[in-house]
């Protein structure tokens, strides 16, 4: 069975070729019955705009492509929701590849991208070094969210992260601990700010800092906390890379027969929608997720039609939402 075109749906509808390519590219010149008429021709044959043609004849794919770190991570996944309806509004498709932590298998996806002709990239907390980034710039529009650095060539939207730690150690402080663990991101490369918020924060309140190795997700935490376990070094406070650590610090701690809040406070990171789950109820540090990934689209927009070319960079301030699992210390 042979697709409907503009030819058939023109003889349906008892108009032009011309008239029905004005009707589907939203011309003003079409009177509202003929509009009508062509787009219920259209509805009754199953007609569909051919896209891919309509943007070859207009030298434009009106797709960004989109790299994101790690599909698993809900953070990652709340930026794309941002992404995608910012995109929509304003008639761009998102193709979306999954970088999985693995540099390597980022290059690929960028080369992937590219071949399909996007009019942007989108990277979202990229494993990418900096000669990765400047190549794929020089390309197309480039700009890079969540990456905790700058990115030569390539537009910039982050949060201060070192102040995010901080929020966290000032909220456990307040509330009377001493004794706070840092469980930190290990190679992800927003660990670095986040530990150096921490230290600096415990330092300047006269408090002795300890960072324990963790990771990306809840596996990494399990070490961690067994490890405090088993040398009975268990402090009355954890502050977590993220919310995935959070959440598997959390359920560590339970099946070693400690309660949060009760024996141990926990703070996360990123305030995804986990945290909000009732029996999670985190308290962690807020990274406007949806926000971010607004701001790509308004950067790769300024790129793209605007003809911006110097680079630009975008500091969010990051905020705390206080939930159960934070409390006073039990006194002993």
């Amino acid at each position: 069975m042979s697709r409907p075109t503009m030819e058939t749906v023109a003889e349906r509808a008892g108009v032009s070729r011309a008239l029905v390519s004005l009707v589907m590219n939203n011309s003003s010149k079409v009177s509202e019955a003929k509009r009508q008429a062509v787009l219920h021709a259209a509805e009754q044959l199953g007609y569909r705009p051919n896209l891919h043609a309509r943007n070859l004849a207009q030298a434009r794919s009106k797709t960004l492509g989109m790299i994101i770190n790690d599909i698993h991570n809900p953070f990652f996944a709340e930026v794309v929701y941002g992404v995608e309806a910012a995109a929509d509004d304003y008639g761009f498709d998102v193709l979306i590849l999954n970088g999985g932590r693995d540099a390597e298998r980022e290059r690929r996806a960028v080369e992937t991208h590219l071949q399909f002709q996007v009019e942007a990239l989108i990277l979202v907390g990229p494993k990418l070094d900096d000669d990765d980034i400047i190549r794929a710039s020089a390309v197309v529009p480039t700009v890079v969210v969540a990456s905790g650095r700058d990115n030569p060539g390539a537009d910039t939207i982050t949060t201060d992260e070192e102040r995010g730690a901080a929020l966290a150690v000032q909220h456990l402080v307040e509330l009377g601990h001493t004794d706070i663990v840092h469980i930190d991101g290990a190679a992800n490369i927003s660990s670095r700010a986040r530990s150096r918020g921490y230290e600096k924060s415990m330092r300047s309140l006269g408090l002795e800092p300890r960072i324990l190795r963790g990771g990306d997700d809840e596996a990494d935490a399990e070490a961690a906390i067994v490890n405090l376990a088993e040398t009975d070094s268990m402090p009355t406070a954890i502050f977590a890379f993220n919310d995935l650590v959070a959440a598997g610090a959390l359920s560590t701690l339970e099946a070693a027969g400690l309660r949060v809040p009760d024996d141990v406070s926990v703070v996360g990171y990123d305030n995804t929608f986990i945290a909000e789950l009732n029996h999670m109820s985190l308290t962690t540090v807020n990274q406007p997720r949806h926000q971010m990934g607004q701001l790509a689209i308004r950067t790769v927009l300024e790129r793209i039609e605007d003809d911006r070319t110097e680079p630009t960079r975008i500091d969010l301030a990051p905020t705390l939402s206080v939930r159960r699992s934070t409390a006073p210390p039990r006194k002993a």
